[in-house]
């Protein structure tokens, strides 16, 4: 029964996501040009498509912490690091950078996947790639890895 109701929240998910227009690249890509602003190109309307996600985000997370523990679940996953490493911030930079490329991120271009979009198919199957790299990359000896120096002029 879990994995039905699980199903249907995935599905309303990706209506949601068509409705909104956050599975049409194009939108998404005018949302973020902001500097089209004075030729009228920027689309302002996922702006309060965001803003509506982060409302019943916060509503929801604050009731469901409350629960003694989730319906699907023996309890909650929660993270419990709190510090800043380069992961925390390489991660987001490269979501954002692939966003503003191809004016996909992850929800929207699977359920893109649906209209047969080539371009969808072509970012989920870098997006895939990325992650088994990734994976890769993290099961690497630190030795091995690639890590930044803390000053950049430093070689």
């Amino acid at each position: 029964m879990a994995i039905l109701i699980q199903f249907a929240i995935g599905l309303v998910f990706g209506i949601g996501l068509i409705v909104s227009g956050m599975s049409n690249p194009a939108k998404v890509l005018n949302f973020l040009d902001v500097a089209g602003i004075p030729a009228g190109t920027w689309d302002a309307s996922l702006a309060f498509v965001m803003a509506g996600a982060v409302a019943v985000t916060f509503i929801g997370f604050s009731r469901v912490l409350k629960l003694s523990r989730p319906f699907f679940a023996d309890r909650f996953y929660l993270p419990t690091r709190k510090d800043i490493d380069p992961r925390i911030i390489a991660g987001p930079a490269i979501f954002g950078i692939g966003w503003g490329l191809a004016g996909f991120c992850p929800g929207p271009a699977l359920t893109a996947l649906g209209f047969g979009s080539a371009s969808a198919f072509i970012f989920v199957a870098a997006m895939c790639a990325g992650m088994v790299l990734a994976r890769f990359i993290a099961q690497l000896p630190s030795s091995t890895r690639f890590v930044a120096p803390a000053d950049p002029l430093e070689t």
